[in-house]
């Protein structure tokens, strides 16, 4: 696979923007594992192979058990996550796969017990900036990996 555009280059203002709200993410009340299985998941949803590889390596700098990233993609039959981690999932597919009919109220009122107003709030602004990423990166085809001295994700000792 070749890079066909480099959006930072075409679109640094931009690009900037979106680094920047990314950012903003650290300050919030959500766990950064939370975060991350999030960005996971949405990577994983949309066929993000550049996201999924910096993801998976964040949250094993970061200290997430292996097993667990392995399990993102099949969360609902694992065990190892908890009602809070399962609201998170759920919240991220619905949005990433927005149903015709809007996000289901069942839904909606599970992840509303795991989460306050704010952390909903914050989880759905993370969902969304993941998205927009993803939209990015799927369009132009960074190379997965490609990043990752400049990232510093060479740490994950993935390779």
């Amino acid at each position: 696979m070749t890079q066909r555009l480099n959006y930072f280059q075409e679109s640094p203002e931009l690009t900037k923007k979106l680094v920047e709200l990314g950012g903003l993410f650290q300050k919030t009340t959500l766990e950064q594992h939370l975060r991350e299985l999030v960005e996971v998941r949405a990577s994983q949803l949309n066929g993000c192979g550049f996201c999924v590889d910096m993801h998976i390596k964040q949250a094993k700098i970061h200290g997430e058990r292996e097993l667990r990233l392995h399990h993102v993609a099949i969360w609902r039959e694992s065990p190892l996550f908890s009602p809070r981690e399962r609201a998170a999932l759920a919240w991220t597919e619905v949005l990433t796969n927005l149903p015709a009919q809007g996000v289901p109220d069942d839904i909606f009122e599970r992840v509303r017990g795991q989460f306050s107003e704010k952390e909903l709030s914050d989880l759905t602004f993370q969902v969304g900036a993941i998205n927009a990423w993803n939209r990015l990166n799927v369009a132009f085809r960074p190379v997965p990996g490609s990043l990752d001295k400049m990232f510093g994700l060479d740490k994950a000792g993935l390779e």
